[in-house]
Formats: C-alpha cells, structure tokens, sequence
C-alpha cells in the first residue's frame, strides 16, 4: 500500500513546531510518522516536540532541498522497512516538517520520480504556514519564501493576534493573488485530525501538474547554502536569566535584520524546568517552560540562522558575555 508524505513548511520562525505540538497532542495522528528536518548541526525542534512525539527522526544538518536529500530518500525508506517487518507501529502517513529555508521543489520531485520510493509512498499534501506578522517582510527580503507560498495546497497563517484586522485581510489577498488555487486558513482554525496531515493528497497526473506548477516558480526561490549560515552555541552550567535577556535583546535590536531566525534551550538558575526562548528578526517571543529536559545532557543550546553576520562576531558577542558573568564558554 502507498503511503501520503504531507509536509509542512513555512518560513523561518512562521510556527510550524506551535501547529505541530498542537495538532500531536490529539489522538487523530497516532498513525503518524514524523519527520523533522533542521538547518545545522544541532537539531532543537525534535527536542521540543519528543514529549509529544516519542521517536522522531532528526535528519542530518543542511538543508532537505539539496545536501540531504539522499538522506530524505533513505530515511523513509528505513521508516517503510520498519513498518513492515513490525518493529514500528503500521503507521498511516509521514509527516515531513521542513527547514525554515527549504525549496519545496525537490521534495515533491524526489518522491514521486524515484523508482524506489514510487509504490511505497506518493506525495501526500503541502501546507505552508505563513507568518502573519512578519510576512510582507518576508516576501520582500527572502526569495525562499515566495517559492514555499507559492508551492502550498494549504495556507496557513499565523499570529493574527499579533496584527490588525486590516493586516491580516491584506495579507489574505496577497496570499491568494499568489497562489489561487491554496486553500486558505488560519492556524488557530486548525483543529485536531484535519485533512492537513489526514488527507491522502495528490496522485499520478494530479502530481505531476503540482510538480509542474511547482517548477513554475523554481528559480524564485532557490537557495545557497552561502546565503544563510548556522551558529550553534552551547554553555555548560546554568545562566542569569535577567543578564541572558539584555543581551540577546541588544543583540537583536542591533543586527536583527541579519538574524533570520535565534531558537534554543537555557538552563537558568533557579529553574528546574527547560526555559525555550525564540525570535524572528528584531522579534523576540515570550519563553516557553517545558515540564522536563529532554534526554541528553542538561546544558543550554542556541541555534541562530543568519544571513551577512560574521559568525565569529556572533560568538565573541556571546564569550563577552559570559565572561562577565565570571563564566567560560
């Protein structure tokens, strides 16, 4: 039997991981396999989604469109191989979350022109989750973000509380100017076993058009691997939340522009709990407590996505910082 592959992808920071965790905790998508691609080598979204989803697969760092797409290839095929000799639940569908930079365009031509994956699985749905607050930006600096819109079945905006009634309604009209034929919702209307990671998708000619319509766009929204970089800072020991909070504020206030997207996990003194903290841009959110560390060692992990900031700049920024504090990286 051929499986749906649905994926999700959006922009940077868009809240595909909130839509996730939330669509997870309900009981329709127990026949699910997830899958959770990050830009870099320390992967922090299948650590806050385990709780929910015990068993995720972390894909390798770069991202899914080009370096390792090979890696996509094999780890569905592991996941059918499983599937079929018991050692998994006989799950129904997999569920592809993207990097915040992914070109959707290989995904869809990967799955269905390989011969090996054709029969195991077909394209399923893509949903794209736009950033309500920050997607006029978005389209105007980031190529990468007009192909995900572009390429989406289902558009899913975010954070309306975040913008006025006459943002978001220009906002949907852009949505639909660009891609007219993408059903349109917002994320708070997303209810538990919807047909965005229920529904079986496209198949034969039908994916062939959606391909088609996807190369369409293409060169829009290709990426090099130069254009966006990782910085990933990780520290030992617990930190003054206060003193964390002035500097990451400053550091955004300053370069925010070139800081596409900051996520990570903090041990903070005083604090049992995982403190999660994430930011788009000059944005940063309010934290997040999680009930319990993730497996792994307790120590604080940042991951930055920048574009046109010096990484040695970013770490000594955070060096100076803990110095300070009388600490060493």
């Amino acid at each position: 039997m051929s499986l749906p592959i649905n994926v999700i992808t959006g922009f940077l920071g868009s809240g595909k991981t909130t839509l996730l965790k939330r669509l997870l905790a309900g009981k329709a998508l127990g026949e699910t396999a997830l899958l959770i691609n990050e830009f870099g080598e320390v992967g922090i979204d299948d650590l806050l989604v385990e709780e929910i989803a015990p068993g995720t697969v972390l894909l390798p760092g770069g991202c899914v469109c080009c370096s390792v797409r090979g890696d996509l290839k094999q780890a569905l095929l592991d996941l059918h191989a499983k599937r079929s000799r018991g050692d998994m639940p006989a799950f129904r569908r997999v569920l592809l979350e993207t990097t915040g930079l992914a070109d959707p365009g290989p995904i869809l031509s990967t799955v269905h022109r390989d011969p090996q994956l054709r029969g195991r699985f077909h394209l399923g749905l893509l949903a794209t989750v736009v950033d309500g607050q920050h997607a006029p930006m978005q389209e105007r600096l980031h190529p990468e973000w007009l192909g995900q819109v572009t390429a989406a079945d289902r558009l899913l905006v975010s954070k309306r509380e975040l913008v006025s009634p006459q943002a978001l309604a220009q906002l949907l009209r852009r949505l639909r100017q660009l891609n007219p034929t993408a059903s349109l919702a917002l994320t708070d209307e997303v209810a538990d076993g919807d047909e965005l990671l229920l529904g079986e998708g496209l198949k034969g000619v039908a994916a062939d058009a959606e391909v088609a319509r996807w190369q369409l766009f293409a060169p829009l929204a290709q990426i090099r691997h130069g254009s966006a970089n990782v910085c990933c800072l990780e520290f030992d020991g617990s930190l003054d939340w206060m003193a964390f909070g002035v500097w990451l504020s400053m550091l955004l206030r300053c370069h925010g522009e070139r800081i596409l997207r900051v996520k990570g996990i903090l041990d903070v003194i005083d604090s049992p709990q995982p403190i999660v903290v994430h930011g788009v841009q000059h944005c940063l959110y309010a934290p997040v407590h999680l009930k319990d560390w993730p497996v792994g060692p307790r120590r604080s992990r940042l991951v930055f996505i920048v574009r046109d900031l010096d990484l040695q700049q970013l770490r000594r920024s955070f060096n100076a910082f803990l110095k300070r504090l009388g600490r060493a990286a």
